[in-house]
């Protein structure tokens, strides 16, 4: 009995040991990210920002919920419901809402726009747009794993522009193990957090919980009626 024991312990150790090395290779991490949004239709999440703004020492935080519905190209639809800061920015894939409430105020512009503006790298990662491993150089940031076991990607985009220097990604350590083992990530969206910092050294981190994928997002959900009084600035 002491022998059978012995074994199960020393079984069990060396099943932690494996655990514990594990490491996916870089290629690994990529695939489970880009097959992942391959088979994303639609997504809810509730989300945590934190905003550093270097010159001015300056921190802000935020949070809310996001939505995203998944079109041909650039017909992708997103929602951010701020509960803090109190706002909106909608999106049916053509156009653009942003409201904010306190100040009556509500901007309007085409969807292009905000890719021109040189946020479209960002919201094609974000509304599954394009592939990372296109619109990025890719590789592991100085620590390749935080303490949950999760993997840290540094993002540098292929286009300059002043709203990104790099984006950095963490993406969900189980989700990398079942790709590994069974050839399929885990999960349509294996992004626990995301955090872009622009040429200024201004970074805003995105951490996401209590993900919902390909439920059946209606499209209504991504249309925006203006509320009477407000007034409408249009960026055309």
């Amino acid at each position: 009995m002491k022998s059978i024991r012995v074994s199960m312990l020393v079984f069990a150790l060396v099943a932690l040991s494996a655990t514990l090395s594990f490491a996916a290779e870089l290629s690994q991490v990529v695939r489970t990210l880009e097959q992942g949004y391959a088979n994303l239709n639609d997504l809810q999440a509730d989300f945590s920002q934190r905003s550093v703004i270097r010159a001015m020492r300056r921190e802000e935080k935020g949070g809310g919920e996001l939505l995203i519905k998944k079109g041909s190209g650039k017909d992708s639809m997103f929602r951010f419901n701020y509960t803090k800061p109190k706002q909106q920015i909608v999106s049916n894939g053509k156009t653009v809402w942003y409201y904010l409430p306190d100040q009556k105020q509500v901007m309007i512009m085409d969807l292009s726009q905000l890719f021109e503006a040189g946020n479209g790298i960002a919201m094609n990662y974000l509304a599954g747009l394009g592939q990372v491993s296109r619109d990025f150089k890719i590789g592991f940031a100085d620590q390749q794993r935080d303490k949950n076991g999760n993997y840290q990607l540094e993002l540098i985009p292929n286009r300059k522009s002043p709203a990104m220097a790099k984006l950095l990604l963490v993406i969900d350590g189980k989700a990398v193990e079942t790709f590994v083992a069974k050839g399929r990530p885990g999960t349509p969206f294996p992004v626990v957090s995301s955090t872009v910092v622009d040429q200024a050294g201004n970074s805003t981190r995105m951490e996401f919980s209590d993900v919902k994928t390909n439920r059946g997002i209606s499209s209504s959900k991504f249309s925006f009626k203006i509320p009477a009084g407000v007034e409408v600035v249009k960026n055309r």
